[in-house]
């Protein structure tokens, strides 16, 4: 019989609740409390909690506090990625983002939902799916990225879109919901 945490791994209805789970999200609430509680010249401490924290750290990435996320080991970084502020990205799965990526300020990334039917809903169920971002892609500000998407390599993504579909390469996409309006 497979745990809740790898039901929520393969993308599977699962109870968030457990000790497991619960024991994770608070050693990950913990460590992203201390790196937002950094001064602006700790880079070495910041570098070492997000090393940490995350499933994998480049030495030229980097988050601007304050930043959230739920378990963080689920977050794969490329090199030299960037977040502007107020970063929100709920890892319930696999959060890919490659190479050269760049965020505006508040761009939030949910592999977390939750089922549609009211009945299922209330048991407390909820599922994840993962998000990729390919290479050298921008996200601008305040974008929010749904469950299950891929943004394709040097794909631009307007502030305020709602990406709930994914976006093929090297195309400008914008919109709620997100919709490619011309290619690069």
């Amino acid at each position: 019989m497979p745990t809740e945490k790898e039901k929520m791994l393969a993308g599977e209805l699962y109870l968030a609740g457990g000790k497991e789970l619960a024991d994770e999200r608070l050693a990950a609430r913990t460590a992203v409390h201390n790196y937002n509680a950094t001064t602006p010249e700790q880079f070495a401490q910041r570098a070492a909690i997000l090393k940490s924290l995350l499933g994998t750290y480049h030495k030229t990435a980097f988050i601007e506090p304050v930043f959230r996320c739920d378990y963080g080991y689920n977050i794969h970084l490329g090199k030299a990625f960037y977040a502007n502020f107020g970063c929100v990205m709920l890892d319930v799965n696999r959060i890919e983002i490659g190479d050269y990526v760049k965020f505006g300020p508040n761009v939030q990334l949910y592999t977390a939902g939750h089922p549609l039917d009211p009945e299922e809903r209330a048991t407390f169920k909820e599922f994840g799916h993962p998000i990729s971002i390919g290479d050298k892609v921008w996200i601008g500000g305040g974008a929010i990225v749904l469950p299950n998407v891929t943004i394709g390599e040097g794909a631009t993504i307007g502030a305020g879109s709602v990406v709930t579909k994914s976006i093929p390469p090297r195309v400008v996409a914008v919109g709620n919901p997100c919709r490619v309006i011309r290619e690069l």
